[in-house]
Parts: C-alpha cells; structure tokens; sequence
C-alpha cells in the first residue's frame, strides 16, 4: 500500500516508518517539525536503505495538505501528528483543541474527497479518564482529566461519524498507552525539542547529567508505592501494530488498545533503569501534576485475538533502548 504518514518523524511515527517499509508498504511522510527534528530523515535511511518522500506542511492547512492527495495514489492514512503533553494541554487548551481536532477534520475531509478509505488514528488511553483498570475497549469513556485527552476523544468520535455516514471509510482507532524505548540501532528514539514532558526521555537526561535530578510528580496515588502508574510499551512493538492494524482494516470502525497490560509504577521505572544501565538517576518527589490519574494500563487482549498482535520487550529492554540511543548521540557530538 501507499501510506501517508502524518507527523512521521516524530517518536512513534518513525518507527513505524521503518516497520513499514519492512513489510513492503510505500510512504509518504508529513510533518511539521515542532517536535521533531529533520534529520531524522538521514537516520531511516541508514536503517532502511529508503529515504522516504517528504513534505514539510502542518496538517491543519488544508490548502496545502491538498496537493499531496493530488499528486499521489494514497491508499492508507496514519495520523500521528499533533501535540502531546498533557501539563501542556492544561495550560494551553486552545491550542491543543484547534491544533489537533481540526487536522483530525482536514484529513478526513481530503479522505473522502480523494477515495481514501483507511484510517488509522493514534490515540491514547487518556480517552478512558479515571476508569476502573486495566482499561477495556468496550467500556463507557468518562469525562477525560485534561484537554488533551479530550481532542483525542473526540477525534475518535469525528472518526467514527464520518465513517457511520461513509460506509466505504475504514477507521482503526489505536489507544496506546506510554512508548518508550527506542530502535535497537540507536539511530532513531524519543528526543524531544527542548524540555521533555515525559518520563523516559526526563530520566535519561538526568541520567547523563543533563538535567540534575528527576522530577516525581506526587507520591500519594493509591497505587503500590504511591507514583503514578502506568502501562510502559516498546515503542518497536507500538510500531508493529500500527502496520498490523492498517493491513487487517476492514469496513467499520475498530478500537484496540496497544499495551502490555502491565502497570509499573514511576519509582519501579526508575529502579529498572537503573539495574539495566548500571546508573543512578537522582529524583526528587513534587505535587501532582494536572490532569494525572493514578493507574493506566491496558486490556490487550482483543489486538492480539483480532489482529494477531501482541507486545513482545520487557521493561528492561525499553530501558536499555532508551538509554542506548543517548550514548550514540553523545557519542556522535564528541566526533562532531
């Protein structure tokens, strides 16, 4: 298929880049580059010996999003592109709301007038709000805790009456739940611009002194040493399930959830780092931050019976990813 891939050179979206050219898909990448970096582009082609079609453009103009569903037969849509930190998302709602439901809105628009019939929409967990874990595809969302969460629950529901209206549209709803890791190349993984908003990344640059300690936010969850918890996923696996939700799309729409159906806590995440990397990473507790739950992991179980999907790293090897991406950049400065 020829897939286009919005905000595919973002953490997740480049690695399922590299998932799909592994499986024989074509691609097409767009993304705007605020919270990715350009270069990421030479980084695929080392891995994949395929450097993809580009186009820089923000999904939400519509004008210019156009002429790329004009010059290319698309068969398929991966939408990654949008903003992503919930602390952020409290403090700049209207930004979230316009950035990520109105690209959400001109894709699917440019769908339907180009005969595009397959969807995939990256959402999260975050759409369940303060439910009852492990989360379920079938249970009743309650009102999300941040606007972030919101967007994406509401996307889902754009997504869903655009393909109840539109029979031949095809919408695979994906809640994941935290990514992290990175490929076992050291090539590509979660960099974030500027200050990270989450806890990997924050863990390896305190980790490598780049930040002087990790910051904990709240330790009175009731949870089972009272950090948040959360269902922690290689980001290689998150990948594979995007190809295999896009390859096994039929009519309708369908929800899976993309995890490994086990929590660890934020203190258990830092221990585990620490064994795996033979490194300490000084932290320190602080209030909640806004719009965090207590628990959040995953149900996984109808991906694995209806797409054949299940995740395959461990904790250990996410920590070990994550890390070992940071010393070949580290590495690679020092040649610099």
């Amino acid at each position: 298929m020829n897939i286009l891939v919005t905000g595919g050179l973002g953490f997740i979206g480049s690695h399922t880049i590299v998932e799909l050219i592994k499986n024989k898909h074509k691609v097409i990448i767009i993304d705007n580059l605020v919270n990715s970096k350009i270069e990421i582009l030479d980084k695929l082609f080392q891995i994949i010996g395929i450097k993809p079609i580009f186009y820089q453009i923000d999904v939400t103009d519509e004008q210019a999003l156009e002429p790329i569903f004009t010059k290319h037969k698309i068969d398929g849509v991966i939408h990654f592109a949008g903003l992503k930190a919930v602390g952020e998302s409290v403090e700049l709602p209207l930004t979230y709301y316009y950035n990520n439901l109105v690209s959400t809105m001109v894709l699917s628009k440019l769908c339907l007038k180009y005969n595009v019939n397959k969807f995939v929409f990256s959402s999260s967990a975050t759409v369940y709000g303060d439910n009852k874990v492990p989360f379920k595809e079938d249970m009743d969302l309650l009102s999300t805790t941040n606007p972030y969460g919101e967007t994406k629950a509401m996307s889902e529901r754009i997504l869903t009456d655009v393909a109840n209206a539109n029979p031949n549209f095809s919408v695979s709803l994906l809640r994941y739940f935290n990514p992290v890791g990175a490929h076992e190349s050291g090539l590509i993984g979660e960099a974030p611009n500027g200050i990270p908003n989450n806890l990997m990344p924050y863990v390896t640059q305190v980790a490598k002194g780049k930040l002087k300690q990790l910051r904990v936010f709240g330790n009175d969850y009731d949870t089972v040493d009272g950090t948040g918890v959360r269902d922690y996923i290689h980001v290689v696996d998150l990948a594979e399930g995007h190809v295999k939700a896009i390859e096994k799309l039929t009519e309708g729409v369908h929800i899976y959830n993309l995890g490994t159906g086990n929590g660890t806590s934020v203190l258990q995440l830092v221990q585990a780092f620490e064994k795996a990397n033979n490194i300490n990473v000084p932290y320190k507790i602080v209030d909640r931050r806004p719009g965090d739950i207590a628990s959040c992991y995953a149900d996984a179980s109808k991906a694995e019976r209806e797409l054949g999907w299940k995740a395959k790293k461990s904790i250990v090897d996410m920590c070990k990813d994550a890390w070992k991406i940071n010393l070949l950049l580290n590495k690679l400065k020092n040649i610099a």
